[in-house]
């Protein structure tokens, strides 16, 4: 039996906000001649430097589902557009990061920051405990959808 109520509701809406959020993307992609798993690693990049972690190439096709060969190719396709490159790590210099260039941060906060300023002002108008509810929802969201089927 299917599930009913607030709680389906409340999905569908999230469903189609991804739907939205994913059609943004696709608009930014085909703008600046990027296919879509070129902007997904661009995001795997920015958040892995947010969070001041390392990201390898292997990491980094890991990530986003890919194989040896097609992580090489969407690195070399980023580096030669520019918006990548690749650095020797500090402590082992056998070790090659990716790191995204400042060009292409510029880039997508020309395109994804007016949409990232009208979140932040929605967000503005809930208290401390909404705002853990909201995290805990969209934390387990994320969970949920990453697990096995």
């Amino acid at each position: 039996m299917q599930p009913q109520g607030p709680e389906l509701e409340l999905v569908h809406l999230l469903r189609a906000t991804v739907v939205e959020l994913g059609l943004h993307s696709a608009r930014f992609a085909a703008r600046t001649g990027m296919h879509p798993t070129d902007v997904r690693a661009l995001i795997a990049l920015m958040d892995a430097s947010r969070a001041g972690e390392e990201m390898t190439a292997g990491r980094l096709g890991a990530g986003l589902g890919l194989n040896s060969a097609g992580t090489t190719a969407l690195v070399d396709r980023l580096e030669r557009a520019g918006h990548v490159r690749r650095v020797r790590a500090v402590g082992d210099r056998r070790k090659v990061l990716v790191e995204v260039d400042e060009r292409a941060v510029a880039l997508g906060w020309e395109h994804f920051g007016p949409l990232i300023g009208r979140v932040v002002e929605l967000l503005r108008v809930y208290d401390e405990r909404e705002l853990a509810a909201i995290r805990g929802f969209l934390e387990g969201v994320r969970e949920a959808a990453g697990g096995e089927d």
